[in-house]
């Protein structure tokens, strides 16, 4: 038998559901059809925010076309939700580009160069796939090539690779871009069908969390 405790909770969590609903236009998402829920949730960077984790690559065609519905999505972020951004490293192709982001982030240029390499590449067709290309890029926002070059395989640099490596198998990445809700929530492009339905499970799971740690 239920226990009183054990049946609040539940209607606390029935009620939860109805609001995040109601606050996405009615529609329904649902679990292991608009995204899928880890086991366990991995521990955030931040335990006071709500954490929004997107992992990309900088060759993707999908990522790119990404960012201006992200662009638009961070323009509204509340003040309880942090964004993070991480290169995919799932391969050497990938890596080359995931090198060349913390190097950049490195030297306080990723605000400046994000959108920039993103355009270079997809815009200007400039084929950046190797660290002498990427060296030549970021030389364009004051990034002297032989600093870039010997930061590229710094231990630094490595070690933010083999985290976010590490942290994509955690999550079961298997392609990008992806997108992780508070370290428990996965979710995909393929799952949502359009890059604004996407944005909006992300709402809606954002809303999840923010309705649990109210609990």
């Amino acid at each position: 038998m239920m226990s009183f405790f054990k049946a609040k909770q539940v209607i606390a969590l029935v009620i939860a559901f109805m609001f995040v609903q109601v606050a996405n236009g009615a529609e329904i998402f649902k679990e292991g059809v608009d995204y899928d829920k880890l086991e366990t949730a991995l521990r955030t960077s931040n335990p006071d925010k709500i954490e929004v984790l997107e992992f990309f690559w900088y060759g993707c065609g999908h990522c790119f076309k990404m960012e201006s519905f992200l662009d638009s999505w961070l323009a509204q972020l509340p003040g309880d939700v942090g964004f993070i951004r991480r290169p995919g490293v799932l391969n050497k192709s990938w890596e080359v580009h995931g090198r060349g982001f913390f190097v950049a982030q490195s030297q306080g240029l990723l605000e400046e160069t994000h959108h920039a390499l993103f355009n270079a590449i997809h815009l200007d067709k400039r084929n950046i796939v190797t660290k002498e290309a990427l060296a030549e890029f970021y030389s364009d926002y004051g990034l002297d090539k032989d600093k870039f070059l010997k930061m590229y395989n710094s231990f630094s640099v490595s070690s933010s690779v083999r985290e976010s490596d590490a942290l994509a198998r955690a999550y079961r990445i298997q392609g990008v871009p992806t997108i992780i809700v508070n370290g428990k929530y996965v979710t995909s492009g393929k799952k949502a069908r359009s890059y604004d339905r996407w944005l909006k499970i992300v709402d809606y799971l954002v809303e999840l969390e923010r309705q649990e740690k109210a609990r």
